[in-house]
């Protein structure tokens, strides 16, 4: 394997493409610690390291290993998420399962330029294994990979106009841009921009979706194919309410915007996550989509690829905008949704989960269009593509809590513990961020240039923060609640320090239906609802879940609470070891459930002829069985 030295420094777009105030570190510069670390051991000691040894999908006779199994995306998304999983734990055993299909992918070309098995020649699929691609020529420096893509590129730049973008190529054009892109930056190879502009005249026009947003309601899987057939969400009429497709599309004006060079581009990020909120918004961050976009009710559900994809979206339009509020709503995901979705080992996860979620059963649901298998925990309960996909979850937000500075300055952009290494103005540089945010409100970074260097750093103020501290050696710094970004500029030098304290207060957010939630900081609370957990079937290494409710959840709740800390556990989200709970009181409340759902949540509770008590609620993730949303208690 020829290669070349793998850069610490980050490579910005060059003309003619827009400039960028961030962007990110290359894979590899920055690694866990403390209790990010501790989960992304958990996710390799699970499905995340050992998938590929118990579900044949990704087994030996993968078609991305040159086998005859599956040979359409669930290799690609798989070695995308444990890439990075393998480098940030510098783990040999998932450096060589990565390596396998890495090697088969740039060893196994077509002659015409195409690549991956031979069963298909669908664009998508390769739209993924470039994404990984990319992440594998920066960690090795692997000579093969340039050329590979330059020749791949080339060839569809010719085959497109014969061969269209369809279905979810079309829908999900904007990642592969992302890739011409790190490509174009490498080589200023001017086909590329050709490519790019090509791809997005043949994909689906996102931007001009939301310029007047239709999709206000839940969607109508009947009314769809009533207008466009029974094909009708293989078609644009089913592929533009599809949660994933939503997720990804996130980044596509970011992405285009550095083509066009059209400031409208960049910023339209926030008008499409201002009218999903309005009419699909959840609690965790998310929208719902279980599978499409389904309303605001917290009985809905989203996929768990939804929130990787949404999270990567973010991270790359944080880098793109450099817009603080990006920050903010990754880490509400990444800290809720995220981990919401599995078993604290990691050896299970959900296809859709609620905030409102009382069982997880056989029982069906209100989805708009999933099967009954949705919510369970296990393998791949309802379809495979999320327990291929979820793999890119915890490792890419972990290449993206620090980003390099158009300037030559280094930016925070996400807070978890971590150790960076990268360059500052041309002087190599470490790192170390040492907290429990988000469960702590403090963060202590070590600065360690090789030498005395001038730059800016750049340290995110959380939007949520209504009095945060910033202090450099001990000495305050002018910070202001909501600036977004406070800038210090000053010539570090080895053991400078820099501490944080963004003191979070418990918040009392209104929902759906006049629904009432809490968060404190970047952590949502749910009440735990008693668990009883009926394997319904072994799975090889894991097994399928279903899960039953042991006490009662239908709670009107009350709007003041007050804070508990216990320590940090050693599987950070674990709902036996929650790190903060919050304490309030609540009446029980005539709410029921149907077919193992919560109805929606009633905007004016009856009280049932019961004393008032006092919950706890512990972070979102903890409860596998919970209440996000409640009634509130009449005033």
């Amino acid at each position: 394997m020829a290669t070349t030295s793998a850069s610490k420094a980050a490579v910005f777009p060059s003309a003619p493409l827009a400039p960028q105030p961030f962007q990110l570190l290359p894979a590899g510069s920055i690694r866990p610690s403390g209790w990010l670390r501790r989960q992304l051991e958990i996710q390799a000691a699970g499905l995340g390291g050992r998938v590929d040894e118990t579900w044949p999908d990704l087994g030996p006779d993968s078609g991305w290993l040159g086998g005859r199994g599956e040979s359409w995306e669930r290799g690609p998304y798989f070695v995308d998420g444990l890439l990075p999983l393998a480098w940030q734990l510098d783990s040999p055993p998932l450096k060589a399962k990565a390596q396998r299909f890495i090697d088969w992918t740039l060893e196994n070309p077509w002659p015409n330029g195409m690549f991956g098995p031979r069963s298909n020649d669908d664009w998508w699929p390769r739209m993924v294994m470039l994404k990984a691609l990319t992440q594998y020529q920066e960690l090795t420096g692997d000579a093969r990979v340039v050329p590979f893509m330059t020749r791949y590129f080339h060839y569809q730049l010719g085959a497109l106009p014969g061969r269209p973008l369809r279905d979810w190529g079309r829908m999900r054009w904007q990642d592969e841009v992302a890739s011409i892109l790190w490509l174009h930056s490498r080589t200023q190879d001017p086909q590329l921009l050709e490519l790019a502009a090509l791809l997005k005249k043949q994909g689906y026009d996102w931007q001009g979706m939301y310029a007047n947003f239709p999709f206000r309601e839940k969607t109508d899987a009947k009314q769809i194919e009533a207008k466009a057939g029974k094909n009708a969400f293989m078609e644009d009429d089913g592929l533009q309410v599809h949660g994933v497709n939503v997720a990804q599309a996130l980044k596509a004006s970011p992405v285009w915007s550095l083509v066009s060079r059209d400031a409208n581009d960049r910023a339209a990020i926030h008008h499409q996550l201002a009218e999903l909120d309005r009419y699909h918004g959840l609690a965790n961050g998310m929208y719902s989509a279980d599978e499409h976009l389904a309303g605001r009710s917290p009985s809905q559900g989203v996929e768990l690829c939804a929130i990787v994809e949404a999270m990567y979206s973010l991270e790359m339009s944080l880098a793109i905008t450099g817009d603080a509020v990006l920050g903010d709503r990754i880490e509400r995901i990444a800290y809720n949704a995220l981990p919401g979705a599995f078993t604290d080992d990691m050896w299970a996860h959900q296809y859709d989960q609620q905030p409102n979620q009382v069982e997880c059963s056989l029982h069906r649901r209100p989805w708009t269009t999933n099967g009954p298998e949705a919510n369970l925990f296990g393998l791949d309960p309802h379809f495979g593509c999320c327990t291929a996909n979820f793999h890119q979850g915890w490792p890419k937000l972990t290449a993206s809590l620090w980003m390099a500075c158009s300037d030559g300055g280094l930016a925070a952009t996400v807070y978890a513990p971590c150790r960076v290494s990268t360059m500052a103005r041309g002087v190599a540089i470490e790192i170390d961020q040492d907290t429990d945010y988000p469960f702590r409100d403090d963060i202590q970074m070590t600065i360690r240039p090789a030498s005395s260097v001038v730059f800016p750093l750049r340290l995110r103020i959380p939007g949520w923060c209504r009095s945060p501290s910033v202090r450099v050696n001990g000495k305050a710094v002018d910070v202001k609640a909501g600036e977004g970004f406070v800038t210090v500029e000053r010539q570090w030098s080895a053991g400078d320090t820099v501490q944080l304290s963004f003191p979070a207060e418990v918040v009392t957010e209104k929902g759906y239906n006049e629904s009432i939630s809490f968060s404190r900081g970047a952590l949502v609370f749910s009440l735990p609802i008693g668990e009883a957990w009926v394997k319904w079937r072994k799975r090889g290494l894991t097994n399928d879940w279903q899960v039953y409710p042991t006490s009662a959840w239908n709670y009107a709740i009350g709007a003041e609470s007050s804070v508990q800390q216990h320590p940090v556990g050693k599987r950070p989200f674990a709902g036996d070891t929650p790190a903060v709970t919050l304490s309030v009181k609540g009446r029980l409340a005539a709410w029921k459930a149907e077919e193992g759902a919560a109805d929606p949540v009633p905007s004016k509770p009856a009280l049932e002829d019961e004393p008032y008590t006092t919950l706890r609620l512990v972070p979102y993730a903890g409860a596998k069985l919970r209440i996000t949303s409640f009634p509130a208690l009449p005033s």
